[in-house]
């Protein structure tokens, strides 16, 4: 479809314009195709479980704001961007077990890898909730 637009200078301009048919179909599919997205990211599956130890630690990477606002009962909170789980890790039992979370699975996965480089045995359990889900412990404050 064509249209034609007055320049304010009087010079006529053509330009394509999608016909309303189209333009809805496009946007169904659109909206078709991201909630299909959406929903194959939100993991519809649960999380495996993870066994818990007697000895096993549960490592939040979280700030202290964010872990004073809410944690798995019993985690241990060691801060990942001020530096104190890296400056920790040489002081971390060599034979323990760790599980790892945080707010949305970015920091616990740099976690992780610090640990792992550093020969630790240590799961990451991704998010907060993801953590709870895994390993049935409770957020608590």
């Amino acid at each position: 479809m064509q249209t034609t637009i007055t320049r304010s200078s009087g010079a006529p301009a053509t330009r394509s314009v999608p016909s309303t048919r189209r333009a809805r179909g496009l946007r169904a599919g659109l909206v078709a195709i991201a909630g299909a997205t959406a929903l194959a990211l939100s993991g519809c599956a649960s999380p495996e479980p993870i066994e818990l130890g007697a000895d096993t630690v549960v490592v939040d990477v979280r700030t202290p704001a964010e872990y004073a606002a809410g944690h798995l009962d019993g985690a241990v909170n060691l801060d990942l961007t001020s530096g104190q789980l890296a400056a920790e890790i040489p002081a971390l039992d060599a034979e323990g077990d760790y599980v790892v979370y945080c707010k949305s699975g970015n920091r616990s996965a740099q976690a992780t890898a610090l640990m792992e480089d550093a020969g630790l045995d240590v799961t990451d359990a991704g998010s907060m909730q993801q953590a709870a889900d895994a390993t049935g412990l409770p957020i608590v404050q």
